[in-house]
């Protein structure tokens, strides 16, 4: 089983990326900093619960407003993991394309599924912290 989507162009002389990762092009990218790093694995843990979450109720990942382009992307729960393992074995980004035609419905932002993944926090453990002058079963 891969980890990431399988490159449909591998082994296509076609291949429209080819030269995008030649050796030579761009000089070796720094280490991820321990920070960094840090960041990446946080954001590896917070896409399984977003994921496990949200996707039962139809969303199928997240989409992020691209620095670049200025542009949202649209990415799948696989791909999206795929990405950030990627980031942090590689040290650098991959190139990205946005998606085909997706339906901006079925994406949320990072920032939706973190208030998400909070609110259901806040349900789940409401009132089974004891909170100064709240009675208890016993009182």
């Amino acid at each position: 089983m891969h980890d990431e989507p399988i490159d449909p162009f591998n082994g296509d002389p076609a291949d429209p990326t080819a030269g995008l990762d030649e050796p030579g092009d761009d000089p070796t990218p720094d280490p991820l900093t321990d920070v960094e790093r840090q960041d990446v694995l946080e954001d590896l843990a917070d896409l399984e619960i977003y994921q496990a979450l949200l996707a039962p109720i139809g969303v199928r990942g997240l989409v992020i407003e691209c620095e670049d382009c200025r542009e949202p992307h649209y990415f799948d729960w696989d791909l999206l993991r795929g990405n950030l393992r990627h980031l942090l074995n590689s040290g650098r980004p991959r190139v990205h394309e946005p998606a085909y035609d997706p339906d901006p419905d079925h994406y949320v932002t990072w920032d939706y599924a973190r208030g998400y993944a909070d609110g259901v926090h806040d349900t789940l453990t409401e009132g089974t912290e004891d909170e100064p002058g709240t009675p208890t079963a016993t009182q």
